[in-house]
């Protein structure tokens, strides 16, 4: 249990990004780099073994001691989904299994439905802007099929993309704001109602499209994590708090997930959000069982468990 302004509240993370061997070595690649351990010329992380059991055992001792009893893991490149699916089949109780398609790639319909057939894993995530493609676009119809055959959730990045190590090694992001909007999302939405879609961090820059698309379509659920600086983009000078406001005056408690963007070492957790958040809510008078439900409830009702 996580100390809250309410008391102590269970609290389930929606958004952990778990930066595997894998992924440094992709980002090591890219650098030209002859090992993982040269990204330290670069950042001053810690970087993990390829057993991704004890980069999991890892997060656990960092969740317990911040009282956080689940999280969502994110496999953060594309074809990484056996490092997260190693760390929930470790700990089933304590993490939800999403990963990175970019489904452009060869055989990645194919890899989604061996991955999802697995059953270690729960969620199917696309970053449309990264890859270069419309969320509408049929190519992607095979893979939301399987999601909907497996009752997986498919989260869907929109809005403002940057990946920070990346700007941190001086690698290029190639990005496609073109598609980025979360609009797109809504015929899909519509066409697969037994999906349920999760859209982080309010749709980074595209709030009111979001919200827009959230109150179209009941099956999409947004996460509020990150540092949200998007909101400097909008030209009334939204804040974080005007943002849950507007949020909850049209989903309500019952589809907004608590996240917090944590991906690295040594920071791990980041506490920060945790407070910010939680200190926004109570000020906007949610009762413990509404911040229960953004904390932990709905994260655990989309998964079980």
């Amino acid at each position: 249990m996580a100390k809250t302004p309410w008391g102590e509240l269970p609290v389930a993370d929606a958004h952990v990004h778990f930066f595997s061997h894998r992924f440094y070595s992709s980002l090591a690649s890219q650098k030209k780099l002859a090992s993982v351990a040269e990204l330290a010329k670069y950042i001053d992380w810690r970087f993990p073994e390829e057993d991704s059991a004890g980069l999991a055992k890892t997060w656990i001792a960092e969740l317990d001691q911040a009282g956080v009893l689940k999280a969502a893991l994110i496999a953060s490149v594309p074809e990484d989904e056996q490092s997260v699916e190693a760390a929930v089949q470790a700990f089933p109780q304590r993490f939800y299994g999403y990963f990175m398609v970019d489904p452009l790639r060869p055989g990645a319909s194919e890899r989604v439905a061996a991955a999802l057939g697995r059953r270690h894993l729960h969620c199917i995530c696309l970053f449309p802007a990264m890859h270069g493609y419309s969320i509408a676009d049929p190519r992607l119809v095979p893979i939301l099929e399987t999601a909907a055959d497996y009752r997986a959730a498919v989260f869907v990045h929109c809005g403002a993309l940057s990946v920070g190590v990346r700007d941190k090694l001086g690698l290029p992001s190639p990005f496609d704001m073109r598609y980025s909007n979360p609009i797109d999302l809504h015929p899909v939405a519509l066409h697969f109602p037994q999906i349920r879609f999760i859209v982080p961090h309010f749709g980074a820059g595209y709030l009111r499209e979001t919200l827009m698309l959230a109150d179209m379509a009941a099956n999409v659920y947004l996460d509020t994590s990150s540092s949200n600086r998007w909101m400097a983009y909008d030209p009334a000078g939204l804040d974080l708090r005007t943002v849950f406001r507007r949020a909850l005056d049209v989903v309500g408690p019952g589809r907004i997930l608590f996240g917090t963007d944590s991906s690295f070492f040594p920071r791990g957790w980041n506490a920060d959000i945790f407070e910010q958040q939680t200190k926004i809510m109570y000020e906007l008078a949610l009762d413990a069982n509404e911040a229960r439900q953004i904390l932990c409830d709905n994260l655990v009702a989309l998964f079980g468990g």
